[in-house]
C-alpha cells in the first residue's frame, strides 16, 4: 500500500472493520417519498435556490456552473443523505434586457420570455439540472406575491418617494432606464457601463451617473428629464440587516462576506424600486399605475411565486410553523451578492412577519473562457447548446466545469486542460479502476461477487477510503463541490494502487488460498466501485446510471454515511462490464477550440509567430514540437540580430504558450495517472539528494534537478494546479 497506509491508527483499523461487519448504507423501506416536497416536523428540510438566469439570451458555461449546476450539485447531495430537499429556480424575464432584446428580434417581450425561456429550459434538461420546479417571473402568481409583500412593505412606511432625474431619448420618447443606455463609468472608466450595472468594475451605477451616455436603441445622446419615484428606505432597516449578516454571515462563502460588508460599510442609502416602463410587474398605487417595479426588486421574490407555482402549499418553505426548521441555501455568481444579502432581506424585514431568511449564500468567482472572458451579451465563449453539439457527453460537461468551479478565485474553461482532465481521471483513474475491478469479476467469478475475507491490507484500504469519504462530506456539507470532486478521486486512485499492490491476476492463477485471496481483492474492488457511484451521484448522474446497470443495483437505494460497509454482498450478481468513458484526442481539442473561439479568434491572428507558422493546422505533438523548435529558431536570430526588447518579446511570450500548449498535448495524447508521476517524483527526487550529498559537478546535477522540475510540472498541469513561467528570481540577502 501507499506510505499513507502506514500513518492508519489502530483506531481507525477497528472503526473500518466494525462498519464494514455490522453498518448498512440501505435508505429506510419504510420512509414513503412525498410529492411535493414539504418541510417536515423534526426532519432537516433544506431549501436550495440558484440565481435566477436572465432571459435575455442563451446562458454560456459560466452562468450554468455560477448558479444552477452548483445549485443542483448540492441539491442532489442533500437528497442523497436523506434531507428534505427542495430545488428551486426559473427565469427572470422583467426589465430592460428584455425590452431591447425584443426590439433587436423584432419580437414582444413576451415572445423573447416564451422562446428563451424554452432555450434554458432544454440547456438545462441535457445538463440533467435536478430542478423539482423551475419557473418564471412572467406569472400571475409573481404579480401577486410581489405586490402583496410590496403592499406590507409600503404600509409599513419602509417607502418613500421623491422626483428622480432619468435620462429620456426625445429621439425614441423612452426613458432610459438599466439597459436601454449605456456609456461610461464614473467609477472604473469603462467605456460600455449599462445604466444599472458596470461589467468592468461591478458597482450598481444610476443611469444619470454614466458619462457620455448614449441610448442603446438609436445611438442618440439623451437629457436629463425628473420623474416621481418610490424609494425603499433601506437606511430604516440598517441596523437590523447589520445585526442579521453579523450572525449569519458566517456561513457564506468569503467573497460573499466580503461583498456585504463592503456595502455595509459606508452605510446603506435609499434606493429606487420603480421604472417608467411598460414591461414589468405594475405598482399597485393610483398614483404610480403608470410605472413598474424595477426588475431587482421584483427578481428574487420569484423564489416564491416559483415555490407557489409547484405548490399550493408554498408558505410551509417560505413561512413555516416555528417548530419546523429550514436551511436556506442561495447559490449565484459574486455580482449577484448585493440583490440577495442587502436587497432581498431588507424587503423581507420590511413586511415586519417572518419569512425565511437565507442562511448560507454561495457565490462564485468568475469562469473565464481560455484567454479571454464568456460574455452573453456580446457572445464570447461555449454557450448551453453550443456543448449539446460536441459530441462529448453532459457528464464530462459537469464534471469538468466542477472541477474547475472558481470557489475563491477565477478560473479558465479550457478545451486543453478539459481533455488532460478527461483523459487522466477519469479514464485513466476512475474509469479504468471501475473497469479492471469489473471486467475482473466477469472473467474469473462468472460476474458473481466472492466472499471477502479482511485482512491488514483490506482494512488499511477501508480506512483511507474512511477518511476521504469523512472529508467528503465535511466538504460538500459547507458546498464546497470542487474538493469534494477531487476526494472522489483519492478514493478511486486508493482502489487503482490496491489492485496494482495485490495483483489479483498473478493470484488467481496460483494456489486455491491465492484463489481466494483474489477474490477478497476483486469483490472489495467491487465495493468501492459501487461507493463511488454513490459518491458520484452529485456530480455525474448518467454516469452512475451506467455504473449502476452494469453492477446489476439501483444505486438510488442508498444513502451516504460517513462509513463504509458492504454494498455488493457474496453472491451478488452484476451486468456487462463496459468502459465508462472515451479519450479526447488533441485534433479534437483543437477543432473544438477553433469552432468556439469566439473573441479569441482576433487574438490569434496577433500572435507573433515564425515566418509560415499557421497554429491553427497543427493536431499532433510532433507537429507542435517542430513549430516550437522553428519559433525557437526566430528568437534566437531576432536577439542576435540586435533587435529591441519590444520586437522580440512577443515571439517569446508565443513560444512560451507554444511549449504550455505541447505539455498540454502530450498529456491529453498520453495521460499519465497522478500516482506514477508522484512515483517518479519521489524516485527522481531521492536520486538528486543523493548526487547533492556526493557533491558532484553542476554540469552532472543540473540536468538531473530540471528533470525533476518538469516531472513536477506535469503533476500541477494533471492536478488543474497553475504552473508558474520561468523560475524565480533569487533575492539578494539583505545587508546587516
Amino acid at each position: 500500500m501507499s506510505q499513507a497506509a502506514f500513518e492508519i491508527s489502530e483506531f481507525e483499523l477497528l472503526n473500518a472493520k466494525n462498519s464494514w461487519i455490522s453498518k448498512s448504507c440501505l435508505k429506510d423501506t419504510n420512509k414513503v417519498e412525498c410529492r411535493p416536497v414539504l418541510p417536515v416536523k423534526d426532519e432537516k428540510n433544506v431549501l436550495v435556490t440558484s440565481a435566477l438566469p436572465y432571459v435575455n439570451n442563451v446562458p454560456h458555461l459560466g452562468n450554468i456552473i455560477g448558479c444552477v449546476l452548483s445549485a443542483d450539485v448540492f441539491a442532489r447531495y442533500c437528497r442523497l443523505r436523506g434531507w428534505n430537499t427542495l430545488y428551486i429556480s426559473g427565469t427572470d424575464e422583467y426589465g430592460t434586457a428584455t425590452e431591447t432584446k425584443a426590439l433587436e428580434e423584432k419580437l414582444t417581450p413576451q415572445q423573447i420570455c416564451d422562446k428563451y425561456f424554452n432555450i434554458h429550459s432544454e440547456i438545462y434538461k441535457w445538463f440533467n439540472i435536478s430542478f423539482d420546479h423551475f419557473g418564471r417571473t412572467t406569472s400571475s402568481k409573481q404579480t401577486e406575491i410581489v405586490q402583496e409583500i410590496f403592499k406590507k412593505v409600503h404600509n409599513n412606511g419602509y417607502t418613500t418617494t421623491a422626483s428622480m432625474e432619468q435620462l429620456l431619448c426625445e429621439n425614441c420618447d423612452r426613458f432610459l432606464a438599466d439597459r436601454f443606455v449605456e456609456g461610461t463609468c464614473p467609477l472604473c472608466k469603462y467605456e460600455d457601463a449599462r445604466g444599472d450595472q458596470c461589467d468592468g468594475c461591478g458597482h450598481l451605477i444610476n443611469a444619470t451617473e454614466l458619462l457620455k451616455p448614449r441610448c442603446k436603441v438609436c445611438q442618440k445622446t439623451p437629457v436629463i428629464r425628473s420623474s416621481q419615484q418610490l424609494f425603499l428606505n433601506l437606511p430604516k432597516v440598517e441596523a437590523k440587516l447589520n445585526d442579521w449578516v453579523d450572525k449569519s454571515g458566517d456561513d457564506w462563502s468569503y467573497n460573499a462576506k466580503v461583498i456585504t460588508k463592503s456595502w455595509l460599510k459606508d452605510g446603506l442609502k435609499e434606493r429606487c424600486i420603480t421604472r417608467d416602463l411598460k414591461w414589468g410587474i405594475p405598482v399597485p398605487l393610483e398614483d404610480f399605475k403608470s410605472k413598474v417595479f424595477y426588475v431587482w426588486f421584483d427578481a428574487p421574490i420569484g423564489y416564491m411565486s416559483m415555490s407557489a407555482a409547484y405548490t399550493s402549499e408554498w408558505r410551509k418553505w417560505w413561512q413555516p410553523e416555528d417548530d419546523t426548521k429550514i436551511t436556506y441555501y442561495q447559490f449565484m455568481a459574486k455580482d449577484n451578492v448585493p440583490f440577495h444579502s442587502v436587497m432581498f432581506p431588507v424587503c423581507l424585514f420590511s413586511t415586519e412577519q417572518n419569512y425565511t431568511m437565507v442562511n448560507h449564500i454561495m457565490a462564485t468567482e468568475y469562469l473565464n473562457y481560455e484567454d479571454g472572458k464568456f460574455s452573453k451579451s456580446r457572445g464570447i465563449g461555449v454557450f448551453g447548446n453550443d456543448a449539446q453539439d460536441t459530441g462529448l457527453p453532459a457528464d464530462v460537461f459537469r464534471f469538468y466545469l466542477l472541477f474547475v468551479r472558481p470557489e475563491s478565485q477565477d478560473s479558465s474553461f479550457s478545451w486543453a486542460d478539459l481533455a488532460t482532465k478527461n483523459n487522466s481521471e477519469l479514464l485513466n483513474n476512475l474509469g479504468n479502476f471501475c473497469n479492471r475491478a469489473l471486467s475482473f469479476l466477469e472473467k474469473f467469478f462468472d460476474c458473481v461477487v466472492p466472499e471477502i475475507q479482511l485482512g491488514h491490507d483490506e482494512l488499511t484500504l477501508l480506512a483511507l477510503v474512511t477518511r476521504d469519504l469523512k472529508e467528503y462530506i465535511n466538504m460538500l456539507d459547507k458546498a464546497k463541490l470542487r474538493d469534494g470532486l477531487r476526494l472522489i478521486l483519492s478514493i478511486s486512485r486508493h482502489g487503482n494502487q490496491y489492485m496494482q499492490f495485490q495483483k489479483p491476476w498473478v493470484l488467481i492463477k496460483g494456489s486455491n488460498e491465492e484463489k481466494i485471496r483474489a477474490g477478497t481483492v476483486i469483490g472489495l474492488s467491487c465495493n468501492l466501485v459501487c461507493l463511488l457511484a454513490v459518491m458520484l451521484q452529485p456530480y455525474m448522474p448518467q454516469t452512475v446510471d451506467v455504473i449502476g446497470k452494469q453492477l446489476n443495483i439501483d444505486i438510488s437505494t442508498f444513502l451516504l454515511n460517513n462509513f463504509v460497509s458492504v454494498f455488493l454482498p457474496p453472491g451478488h450478481k452484476i451486468g456487462k462490464p463496459a468502459p465508462l468513458f472515451e479519450k479526447i484526442d488533441p485534433s479534437v481539442v483543437n477543432q473544438l477550440k477553433s469552432r468556439f473561439a469566439g473573441k479569441q479568434k482576433s487574438q490569434e491572428k496577433e500572435l507573433a509567430v515564425a515566418s509560415g507558422l499557421d497554429l491553427k493546422q497543427i493536431t499532433t505533438v510532433e507537429q507542435m514540437e517542430e513549430a516550437i523548435s522553428k519559433q525557437g529558431d526566430t528568437v534566437r536570430q531576432l536577439k542576435q540580430s540586435g533587435a529591441q526588447k519590444g520586437e522580440w518579446e512577443p515571439y517569446v511570450k508565443t513560444l512560451l504558450e507554444m511549449k504550455k500548449s505541447l505539455e498540454q498535448m502530450k498529456l491529453a495524447s498520453n495521460p499519465i495517472s497522478i500516482e506514477d508521476l508522484e512515483e517518479e517524483i519521489s524516485k527522481q527526487g531521492d536520486k538528486v539528494r543523493k548526487l547533492k550529498e556526493a557533491k558532484v559537478e553542476k554540469s552532472e546535477l543540473q540536468p538531473e534537478i530540471d528533470l525533476l522540475i518538469q516531472l513536477k510540472s506535469k503533476l500541477s498541469i494533471s492536478k488543474g494546479i497553475p504552473v508558474e513561467n520561468g523560475q524565480k528570481k533569487k533575492q539578494k540577502p539583505t545587508k546587516k
